[in-house]
């Protein structure tokens, strides 16, 4: 009994709860605001798709100046000022929805519906704002809060990171689940009301645990400060540094007895702080390219070029092929155990193979098992045609004047059965089509053989998505943890735009397998990166699998050391 109360109150576990608190209000916001979004702007998909490149686009610009922020600053703070700015922002956006909602007939009469204009804008703006805190709080709390509880145990921070993930597999499935209940007993407004609520309620529970967990483990008081030779540094910072108190001193007396000494100096300051951010920025990717990780992270962020996941392209390609909302259902959940079954795997593997031959075993799974998507493409029932151009909808639509499709509202069952609204099904009818005829059936064999290679892919991709993390954890050293995720999160942000955009130019189903082929290209190219950071660490040893030492290198050397990998 004593041993079970002293690990319900470690840090460990006070670590755990906190995390899932903050993901669980998370993902039923961001299933949320998407749901919200289409039912104001009469369902269309603009609001939705602005909110897409708006979040995209912020992360990918301050991503850098994120991470320094989290560099130069005490952990407590950090974590504490994200926790409050991410919480506030979506209270303030459901109260700001929920009277949307109430008043949207009288907004629209308001300044000729400038004033509902206004309150998109709103609504938009401090939705970033709060995922630009939720940014700041997983790079603080996942990427350097977990490495210092583990401390030098590398299997604990191993399974610590196979635990975050497995609390992040579950949330993405239940969170939606729970408010898309709530949203179709209810209302979008009570949705709204619940949410403010319960983020509300989190954050005063995830302060009192940030504030255990850091009680708890006095060495999250000790911060690394950014070295002065570093390539952080910037110059007018350093000559600052270097200057002797005396000469300090004495400059400035000199200043204030000239007279127009005082107002350049200021005005250099001033053209230095405009400077300051871009600064950062240059310097964050600067220092992210010369991490002997680089390759790594480079690897993972190219698995992110891709259609072959469970969002709401390829759910919609599968309301398409004939699936229906209780079958995709079940898929999901499929590929939630296949997830926790990759971070299994990942904590074995380690153990028996080292870090980075891990990272190699789940890139060669994952790629075996996507090969069950392309066969997908050339078997009956995909829709594949490369004589159809993949312009041609936005052509037809652009040059002979058709009518855009309207989009019909997402069915209350699919919304909390899905976990996600049924945006791009069938709703999305081409012009002069009857309604009253029942479509062909098609064969089942092609989406099964896609969404069998998807889902057992994720066995290999969240194991190699535990390999890489740990590797920037173990091996990006302490002052730069924060700038390094934040660009590694712009990178993985920038891949996942330009997945988009492939969308967008190729929207049709026709196209549909021509971009499973692109992605499985990319997925393939992340992974040959990813075998040349290997190739280049390990050297002769590469294929040689045995178990660890755990004196030995490279799995073993202290948190932050980067003379081996």
């Amino acid at each position: 009994l004593g041993s079970v109360i002293a690990y319900f109150t470690s840090a460990k576990f006070l670590l755990y709860l906190g995390h899932a608190l903050s993901t669980w209000g998370d993902r039923m916001w961001h299933f949320a605001v998407s749901v919200f979004l289409v039912e104001l702007y009469g369902n269309s998909l603009l609001l939705t798709a602005v909110y897409g490149l708006v979040v995209a686009g912020s992360v990918l610009l301050l991503g850098a100046l994120i991470g320094d922020w989290v560099d130069k600053n005490s952990r407590l703070k950090v974590a504490q000022t994200s926790l409050v700015v991410q919480n506030s922002s979506v209270i303030l956006c459901g109260v700001i929805l929920m009277i949307i909602f109430l008043f949207k007939t009288q907004l629209l009469t308001l300044y000729h519906g400038w004033l509902l204009t206004l309150c998109y804008i709103l609504v938009i703006t401090i939705a970033n704002i709060a995922n630009l805190a939720s940014t700041a709080t997983a790079i603080t709390i996942q990427r350097d809060w977990i490495v210092v509880v583990a401390g030098e145990d590398r299997s604990k921070l191993a399974d610590m990171n196979a635990t975050i993930r497995r609390i992040d597999q579950l949330t993405n499935i239940l969170a939606p689940m729970a408010v898309g209940q709530i949203m179709t007993f209810g209302s979008p407004m009570i949705g709204c009301g619940f949410i403010s609520g319960w983020n509300l309620m989190s954050m005063c529970v995830e302060y009192l645990l940030l504030w255990k967990v850091y009680q708890k483990t006095p060495t999250l008081a000790h911060k690394s400060a950014k070295v002065e030779a570093s390539e952080l540094k910037q110059l007018n910072v350093k000559k600052e540094s270097d200057m002797k108190p005396a000469e300090g001193v004495q400059l400035i007396i000199e200043k204030d007895v000239a007279g127009f000494e005082p107002q350049q100096e200021k005005e250099v300051s001033c053209a230095a702080r405009i400077a300051e951010p871009f600064i950062t920025f240059r310097d964050g990717w600067v220092a992210y390219y010369n991490q002997p990780v680089f390759l790594a992270g480079m690897g993972l962020a190219f698995l992110y070029m891709t259609v072959l996941g469970f969002d709401c392209i390829t759910t919609g390609y599968a309301y398409t092929q004939g699936l229906s909302g209780s079958v995709l259902s079940l898929l999901m959940g499929a590929s939630a155990v296949t997830g926790i079954m990759g971070t299994v795997a990942f904590t074995w593997l380690r153990r028996k193979c080292g870090l980075i031959r891990t990272g190699l075993i789940s890139g060669v799974a994952q790629l075996a098992c996507l090969i069950l998507c392309v066969v997908s493409v050339f078997m009956p029932g995909s829709p594949m045609d490369l004589t159809v151009s993949p312009f041609a909808d936005i052509s037809a639509r652009l040059f002979e004047n058709e009518p855009l499709p309207t989009i019909a509202s997402p069915e209350p069952e699919m919304i909390f059965a899905t976990g996600m609204p049924n945006l791009l099904n069938g709703s999305i009818a081409p012009a002069n089509s009857d309604p009253e005829m029942s479509p062909e059936p098609v064969p089942l064999i092609s989406v099964s053989l896609l969404f069998a290679g998807v889902i057992a892919a994720r066995v290999g991709l969240w194991s190699f998505d535990l390999t890489v993390t740990q590797l920037l954890q173990e091996n990006v050293i302490e002052s730069e943890r924060g700038i390094i995720n934040g660009v590694q999160n712009s990178m993985n942000y920038l891949l996942d735009l330009l997945h988009f955009i492939m969308v967008i130019l190729a929207p049709n189903p026709e196209a549909f397998g021509l971009l499973v082929l692109i992605s499985v290209s990319f997925v393939a190219m992340g992974h040959i990166m990813y075998f040349r950071f290997a190739q280049k660490s390990l050297g002769k040893q590469l294929f040689v699998c045995h178990t660890p030492d755990p004196k030995a290198a490279p799995d073993s050397s202290p948190p932050g050391n980067t003379s081996t990998v």
